[in-house]
């Protein structure tokens, strides 16, 4: 079905409430395995009405945050999900406790439990309020980024323009566009300031209402961390820091000297060629087109895909005035359809999506067949990988994006995947700064961000900019504020994407064979075990920054 026909009808949670107590009651009186996973299969239809309501209200909001009706439904969902959430956990505390767990297990697998064990771990009804609060805190930070207005030459623009300005070959323009930015994010800075406080006082909160010293534990409890924990990730920065970083600094200088210049300055960051970032070739449709092309001939699997991507009206990916920024791919379970949002707007970003977010979505559209609706509940760290992974298998298809610009794309690709795994590495350390230590004012978190930038992106200067040369640049970063500690999961996946790139560099039949089978093992093992079965390198592993670093750079110098 097309998402324009697809009807939408608010949620009425006393009447889902009415319809878990029913399915409790009859778990609870199944006298076998059997009768309970029955049950259970009633669970999943339940799951998936309510999910694909509140999924669709949430595009369209999302879509035009200044639509009034969604926006009113979306306050009504930030009100009641927590309630949801509980309701979910109540059921699954029956699950978790059956005393048919063996046949239960065998039937919907290890990973599954341990998931509903993390989640009693990090949800109780006593969280209820103050998960409402952090909800409409977090709506409140989405739409000041969203509804931000610029005067361009006369013209009014939104963020993801003044963004596409800032890698302009012109370094003045790139100035005015960061100024512009900078600007903004001043004006907004107080309010920003109480937002993420009241934000982390909320959560440390929630942490200890649950029992907990500070927020890091729940926090990896709600990310689903059920294979590793802080000091693994703890252990992966510091090899980041050591034997990756350094590697990193190198490409920076050797940016700075494609660029021609004597110094880096902010205003070149993710700026890769003098004569500008290669761009698209084509309208936003033709890119579609081209993508579809490009799927059709890389696999049976991924034309069936795509196909019915575009069929179906599963792409929003045009920006415009109020509507969220960023990206990201989401899931309609009674439809079994996936769903990008996007901004283009006229940067290679706009690939990306085809690549990155139609990675998320093509990983959906394998597991969302999968009866077992538990194999569908992925880490996040698993899912980036398919979708970074796809940003590689895809770029012999870029000479239809960029034309002659190809092997820049491709070349600047690598080149930003490679900077991005210490910047991630920092938006994590913060993460755990600012939650182990919530009482920081909001200039001592400022201070903790600059020192951090020091110890990941030495050869950064701001130039005195008065927002972001005072420590604000990560309040630009939405994870931050409204997914916390999300952010390793990118890095830990780039990882794993690298190691797929070098793989398909040398056999990339084997390595796409590897790639489908990460994408249908899906949540049915844990991500440590995924990863080796797939026949690759676990990141968390001693030395292997430093192995991909020395490999990574042995590639470069091969191809220079």
């Amino acid at each position: 079905m097309k998402f324009s026909e697809m009807p939408y009808e608010r949620v009425d949670f006393n009447k889902v409430e009415e319809e878990f107590k029913q399915l409790m009651k009859e778990f609870g009186e199944a006298a076998t395995g059997e009768g309970q996973f029955a049950v259970h299969q009633k669970y999943y239809r339940l799951r998936d009405k309510v999910d694909t309501m509140m999924t669709i209200a949430q595009i369209r909001h999302d879509v035009n945050t200044a639509d009034a009706f969604y926006s009113a439904e979306q306050d009504y969902y930030d009100e009641q999900s927590p309630k949801y959430s509980n309701m979910i956990i109540e059921y699954q505390t029956l699950l978790y406790d059956s005393p048919y767990r063996k046949e239960l297990e065998e039937k919907i697998g290890a990973v599954a439990f341990k998931n509903m064990e993390l989640a009693r771990k990090s949800m109780d009804e006593i969280l209820i309020p103050l998960l409402q609060e952090e909800n409409a805190l977090t709506t409140t930070y989405e739409k000041i980024p969203a509804e931000a207005e610029f005067d361009w030459d006369g013209e009014k623009v939104n963020i993801s323009r003044i963004k596409a300005y800032m890698k302009d070959t012109d370094r003045s323009i790139r100035k005015k566009a960061w100024d512009k930015l900078s600007a903004f994010f001043l004006e907004h800075e107080k309010e920003l300031d109480d937002i993420y406080d009241k934000l982390v006082k909320n959560r440390t909160e929630q942490a200890r209402k649950m029992g907990y010293e500070n927020y890091v534990e729940l926090g990896y409890y709600r990310m689903g961390r059920n294979c590793y924990d802080k000091d693994a990730v703890e252990a992966f920065r510091k090899q980041v820091k050591e034997d990756f970083v350094p590697f990193v600094e190198k490409l920076h200088d050797r940016r700075r000297e494609r660029l021609g210049l004597e110094k880096l300055s902010y205003i070149d960051e993710g700026v890769y060629f003098r004569d500008g970032n290669p761009k698209p070739t084509g309208t936003p449709e033709e890119i579609l087109a081209a993508g579809q092309r490009m799927y059709s001939e890389l696999s049976v699997e991924t034309k069936e895909f795509f196909d019915f991507m575009r069929e179906n009206e599963l792409f929003d990916v045009l920006g415009r005035k109020n509507k969220r920024v960023g990206g990201y791919m989401t899931y309609l379970p009674v439809y079994q359809a996936p769903f990008i949002f996007a901004n283009f707007n006229g940067t290679s970003g706009d690939v990306d999506v085809i690549t990155h977010e139609c990675g998320h979505a093509f990983q959906g559209y394998l597991s969302g067949k999968d009866p077992i609706r538990e194999h569908s509940d992925i880490t996040m760290e698993t899912a980036e990988c398919h979708s970074m992974s796809m940003e590689f298998f895809t770029e012999k298809w870029m000479d239809w994006f960029f034309g002659d610009k190809a092997d820049a794309y491709r070349e600047l690709h690598f080149e930003d995947a490679m900077m991005f795994i210490p910047y991630g590495c920092m938006v994590d350390e913060f993460q755990h700064i600012v939650y182990e230590s919530p009482e920081l004012t909001p200039a001592e978190r400022k201070e903790a961000w600059s020192r951090l930038e020091k110890e990941y992106k030495p050869h950064l200067d701001y130039e005195g900019d008065p927002f972001f040369g005072n420590g604000g640049f990560w309040q630009q970063q939405h994870h931050i504020y409204s997914f916390p500690f999300y952010y390793i999961d990118y890095v830990i996946a780039q990882t794993v994407a690298f190691e797929y790139k070098l793989w398909m560099d040398e056999d990339f039949d084997a390595a796409w064979k590897s790639y489908l089978k990460l994408c249908r093992l899906s949540a049915s093992d844990f991500f440590t075990n995924m990863i080796k079965d797939a026949g690759l390198k676990l990141p968390f592993e001693e030395g292997c920054m430093k192995e991909i670093a020395e490999k990574l750079e042995k590639k470069l110098m091969k191809e220079a």
